[in-house]
């Protein structure tokens, strides 16, 4: 069985490929198919926005989190009764960590993994025929990997156009989009990332324009015929995380929406129950759950709100009593003690960890993170080991008296340092959890 599908990166950063893949799955969608789409990398934001675009789920898919089987079995089950899978890659194609052959993190470590073919978007903005030099080096650099295609990014004239697509021709790689400068298409953002998709009220019209421009400026049906080119691998297996629990409470609201999607199936298709409830709306985990997990997110933006939720905290407080309760980034904020906020201002969380955070003075903590529990908690036995990563601008001001929740090092080969917090059934950490070392 194959799952035809094409990777959209680029060399670097901040070239386009989120405006091309929404725009490409949007324009698919609308034209009669189903199609799938994917995530290269720690990332929550950019799959929120796929499923808005086509309808469908969309996935991460990680190299160096992910055991490669997890991963292609992953790549299998989102291509499953879709016409074909858009990846959309992080950072630049070959950006990755130190790690062994195609377990970098890279997204050239997918597409390969995945035999998906690249379509490379292609800023060429100050530029016109040193393009095509960009281009046979990405083209060049990494036999795994095939360029199919190539779209270019923020043109300026039609002239602009032809003296870098002609040069990029010649190399023998087809140009299958010319997309011109333009800032009317822009998502808005804020300090992780995006907005969020459910939070972006006029979503569906830009999306559509997004499907417009694309259209406009690419041969759909070019691109297509390269994704349907691929030959991809499938026949993984394996699961992600165990169930902290047979029915699991999971706070999902603008506050807590950082909980990747292949947890949650892997928790359902281990047989576990999943109920959803909403801190910011004063709920709480239902009586007939038997573990609590509070996902990473915003709690810095509605800490008031949550600081008054006293109906949420209590029975938060009498769950802990006898049920696991675990909390990841923005939730362990909302475990601790207090969590101060961009101004200032100080606000009472649940207290059922030690810890104090703050976000009045910003700090990136970015990057991969392999955790080994210390002793037995809702993510395992003591001993476990979990690959995952830290992506927050908050602080700890306090990190309290409770003992550490795991020993952690990152991708570089750090020496292990205490992480997160454990007291009683309660547990928590910056670390966002992506699956267990096989």
């Amino acid at each position: 069985m194959t799952v035809p599908g094409l990777m959209i990166a680029a060399p670097r950063s901040g070239s386009g490929k989120t405006t091309l893949t929404l725009g490409l799955l949007r324009a698919l969608t609308r034209a009669g198919l189903t199609v799938g789409s994917a995530k290269c990398g720690p990332d929550y934001i950019d799959g929120a926005f796929h499923r808005v675009a086509t309808g469908q789920s969309s996935t991460n898919l990680d190299s160096w989190a992910m055991p490669p089987a997890l991963m292609v079995g992953l790549a299998a089950e989102i291509g499953t009764g879709c016409d074909l899978v858009i990846c959309e890659a992080l950072m630049g194609l070959f950006d990755g960590v130190p790690g062994p052959p195609g377990r970098t993190g890279s997204s050239a470590d997918v597409a390969a993994a995945l035999g998906w073919p690249v379509l490379l978007v292609l800023d060429a903005s100050g530029q016109s025929q040193s393009a095509a030099a960009i281009v046979k080096g990405c083209a060049t650099y990494d036999p795994r990997i095939r360029i199919a295609g190539v779209v270019l990014n923020r043109l300026g004239s039609p002239r602009h156009a032809r003296l870098a697509g002609d040069a990029i021709a010649a190399l023998g790689i087809p140009v299958v989009g010319t997309l011109p400068r333009s800032d009317a298409i822009a998502l808005p953002e804020r300090h992780l990332g995006l907005v969020q998709a459910g939070e972006t009220g006029d979503l569906e019209q830009r999306l559509d324009a997004m499907a417009d421009f694309v259209s406009a400026n690419a041969d759909i049906g070019a691109i297509r015929a390269l994704a349907m080119a691929g030959d991809a691998q499938t026949g993984g297996t394996g699961q992600a995380l165990k169930p902290p629990g047979q029915r699991i409470a999971v706070a999902r609201d603008d506050a807590f929406s950082f909980l990747y999607p292949h947890i949650l199936q892997g928790w359902r298709d281990q047989g576990a129950e999943i109920g959803f409830f909403s801190p910011l709306a004063d709920e709480a985990p239902g009586e007939d759950a038997d573990a609590c997990w509070l996902p990473g997110g915003y709690p810095e933006l509605h800490a008031g709100r949550l600081a008054t939720a006293s109906h949420f905290r209590d029975r938060l407080r009498r769950f802990a009593q006898g049920r696991p309760v675990h909390g990841e980034c923005g939730g362990y904020m909302v475990l601790g003690k207090t969590l101060t906020d961009a101004q200032g201002a100080v606000h009472p969380m649940t207290g059922l960890l030690d810890v104090l955070t703050s976000f009045a003075k910003r700090k990136l903590h970015l990057g991969y993170r392999e955790a080994t529990l210390i002793d037995p908690t809702s993510l395992g036995p003591a001993g476990t080991r979990l690959r995952g990563h830290e992506f927050h601008y908050a602080s700890i001001t306090d990190q309290g008296g409770d003992a550490p929740l795991a020993m952690v090092v990152d991708a570089y080969g750090s020496e292990p340092v205490p992480t997160g917090s454990r007291r009683g059934m309660v547990s928590g950490s910056f670390f966002h959890v992506i699956a267990a070392v096989s």
